[in-house]
């Protein structure tokens, strides 16, 4: 499994020092990153990241409300492949119709996105879940109206959040699910008190293996009351373990 790590955790990090935090999330063991907002720091960033060898197979831009021209330029420069939208609010996800809206327009930028050579997707917060529509949750509901080629990633702690099984939603999503952020806690939305992956009360391991299309799974803290260095490296520490074990077994069972 490929790991990488949404940079929104280092959000502070990267604005004192963003060659130095780079530096650091490759030193403490990740080839891949998830960067946001890149637009502005495409060039810095961009160079960082090749002098730490790490790659950026996704990027979180907001696609529908900023220049998507610019956004897919500087994605395609940094050798990000999918731009994932990563907010729309709540209120969106309470009626048919303004899903359909939202749909519409994420399907109209993956057009966009494909003249650049790059796909497009869509990630979740808490509300897509807590939201019904037509029997369904908001999120499933929208999925529908997506065009083949636009991905989910599912954040899958969010999920749970909304009153959902991560696991059972990942299931009936199937494979448009190409990534998932990985993170863990209490489920509640005090994002201060997230845990590193297997801490909390998320069945990572469970959830990981109900992404069956995955392409890459994602950690991300959208706060952190410890030293958020330790953090991810507690989650990649413990992700990396868990992969190992889950070989070990595989190769005495062949």
């Amino acid at each position: 499994m490929n790991y990488s790590l949404q940079l929104y955790t280092l959000r502070d990090a990267m604005q004192e020092d963003l060659p130095g935090t780079i530096r650091k999330v490759a030193e403490i063991g990740f080839t891949q990153v998830e960067p946001y907002n890149f637009v502005a720091t495409a060039e810095e960033l961009g160079k960082a990241l090749k002098e730490n060898g790490l790659t950026a197979p996704s990027g979180h831009a907001p696609l529908l409300s900023q220049d998507q021209d610019q956004i897919f330029a500087a994605a395609k420069a940094l050798g990000i492949s999918t731009v994932i939208e990563p907010f729309i609010t709540a209120e969106r996800w309470q009626s048919a119709e303004a899903i359909q809206q939202t749909a519409a327009s994420l399907n109209d930028a993956a057009r966009k996105g494909a003249e650049y050579g790059i796909r497009v997707g869509y990630h979740n917060h808490q509300w897509e879940l807590e939201s019904a529509v037509e029997g369904r949750t908001a999120l499933e509901y929208f999925t529908d109206l997506l065009n083949p080629e636009v991905v989910l990633e599912v954040d899958t702690y969010w999920v749970a959040v909304g009153g959902h099984d991560p696991v059972a939603v990942l299931e009936r999503l199937g494979d448009r699910v190409k990534f998932i952020h990985i993170k863990d806690g209490p489920l509640n939305t005090d994002t201060k008190a997230q845990l590193p992956a297997g801490k909390g009360k998320v069945a990572v391991l469970d959830v990981i293996a109900a992404a069956r299309s995955l392409e890459v799974g994602v950690v991300e803290f959208d706060d952190y009351a410890g030293d958020i260095f330790e953090g991810i490296a507690e989650s990649l520490a413990y992700l990396n373990a868990a992969g190992a074990v889950g070989t070990t077994a595989e190769n005495a069972t062949a």
